[in-house]
């Protein structure tokens, strides 16, 4: 398959399982499996899930257990999007080209929504098609990830910087724990979907997560400097409005696009030693970077 095949049949994959993964609208209480729906389904890059399903196929996962993998991986992050777009925090109206939960339904239902997400995810790493090992291993990871010392505590040290300026070093820490956490948890999580990958293996990995998901968020900064709101699909400049800092900010624009580059070439770097096995995961490190191009 071309990559843009292979992308479109994880996609489905993941659309499906996601779909069936998360309770019916019609299950009581009604209202919240409505809204936990309107928030997962039908948007997002999925990069996360791609992600994991690369992974995985270098160690020989079913994709039967990456579908689940990817779906819970999908619901930290869309969670952590419901949170963040309330008013207690970015306070942010549009989300994926279309209203936030929170103005959709109400804040009530927003907070109960990334919660319940959040609960899904670890009931969906825990079901039958992983084997108990495998749900062991899987849920630490998306646990540790998804906390004070990963995308919670990222989170925490965004808000508290808002208006105030960053080091370079600090804005990097802040970014590896907010975005960069999950996006590890989505290649390790692929890989120990499989045959477990030995040390040498990981650390492979570990070094293009690590990489891609630096790259990732400074692509970001770069497109909420260059990009209209229709394009992003979500407020664009809202970072610069609201005082947070940015790699933009920082370091200048130019940087910024070169620093993503670079990262994109320690990402293929760190796949060398797969060689061609690792083709799609370093498709996905070039899908990443080139939304700048």
């Amino acid at each position: 398959m071309t990559f843009e095949q292979w992308t479109r049949s994880v996609l489905e994959r993941v659309e499906t399982a996601l779909e069936n993964y998360l309770p019916a609208e019609t299950t009581e209480p009604a209202k919240l499996h409505e809204a936990m729906r309107y928030a997962v389904l039908g948007g997002g890059k999925r990069v996360r899930p791609l992600l994991c399903h690369a992974a995985g196929e270098l160690t020989g996962a079913r994709a039967e257990c990456l579908d689940a993998a990817a779906a819970a991986l999908e619901m930290i992050h869309v969670y952590s999007l419901v949170h963040d777009d309330m008013p207690c925090m970015d306070d942010d109206e549009l989300r994926r080209g279309k209203p936030t939960v929170h103005v959709k339904y109400d804040e009530a239902t927003a907070l109960l929504v990334g919660d319940a997400l959040q609960s899904q995810a670890f009931v969906v790493l825990t079901s039958d098609v992983l084997a108990p090992q495998q749900q062991a291993s899987l849920v630490r990871e998306l646990a540790f990830a998804s906390g004070s010392l990963g995308m919670c505590g990222g989170q925490a040290i965004d808000l508290a910087s808002v208006g105030h300026t960053l080091t370079r070093p600090q804005l990097e820490t802040m970014h590896r724990m907010k975005t960069g956490a999950l996006l590890r948890a989505a290649v390790r999580m692929g890989a120990l979907a499989g045959d477990t990958p030995d040390a040498d293996a990981l650390r492979s990995l570990d070094a293009y997560a690590a990489a891609v998901g630096l790259a990732f968020q400074v692509v970001d900064d770069i497109l909420d400097v260059t990009t209209d709101s229709a394009t992003l699909g979500k407020t664009a400049g809202k970072d610069a409005k609201d005082g947070k800092p940015t790699y933009v900010s920082i370091i200048g624009l130019d940087a910024s696009r070169a620093l993503a580059a670079q990262l994109r070439s320690d990402a293929h770097a760190a796949l060398a030693p797969f060689g061609a096995r690792a083709q799609r995961l370093a498709e996905l490190a070039d899908l990443v970077v080139n939304r700048v191009s």
